[in-house]
């Protein structure tokens, strides 16, 4: 179990560098920057899709209001 804690500590030192130095500087826990960096390239990621989506939505409630509406006066 000794090579676990040298492997996690080896990992945090360098991999995560960039956090444990902005908490550092902020005065932030390094753990809640890493969470906002994998919140932040989630959403990044999925960020189009979910516009694309949303889009889709509006635009297909719209044309169902639309053909409702006209058919409303026809009367």
């Amino acid at each position: 179990m000794k090579w676990i804690e040298y492997i996690r500590s080896f990992i945090e030192t360098y991999a995560f560098g960039v956090c444990s130095y902005l908490g550092d500087k902020l005065r932030i826990p390094s753990y809640r920057i890493r969470i906002f960096f994998v919140y932040a390239t989630f959403i990044a990621t999925w960020s189009p899709l979910i516009i694309y989506l949303c889009l889709a939505f509006v635009l297909n409630l719209r044309n169902y209001i639309k053909s409702k509406r006209s058919a409303t006066w026809d009367l």
